[in-house]
């Protein structure tokens, strides 16, 4: 049985659907952006390797802050950040100096 799409009573209720979709596909792809480099983050087996990928994740990170996009707000950001920058010290710790 296929669910019924309904019919919205008014202009303003379209309107508000169409502006729901086109933030959620925003939301969406800006969620997987940062999942997607927060993941590479992770991963990196060496500083270097983590260090490539930190400024473009902070970018994403500020841009999502100030835009109020994928649920991600100032404090948000911060504090993914500094879990970003923990991670970093234990690599640079399990990394040997030469």
């Amino acid at each position: 049985m296929a669910a019924k799409k309904m019919v919205p009573p008014n202009k303003s209720c379209l309107k508000r659907l169409r502006q729901a979709e086109k933030a959620n596909a925003a939301n969406r792809s800006t969620r997987s952006a940062i999942r997607t480099s927060l993941g590479i983050v992770r991963k990196a087996k060496t500083q270097e390797e983590a260090l490539k990928e930190v400024p473009r994740l902070y970018s994403m990170m500020d841009k999502a802050a100030a835009k109020s996009r994928a649920g991600f707000s100032k404090n948000r950001a911060s504090n993914y950040k500094a879990k970003v920058g923990h991670l970093l010290n234990k690599l640079s710790a399990a990394t040997p100096q030469a």
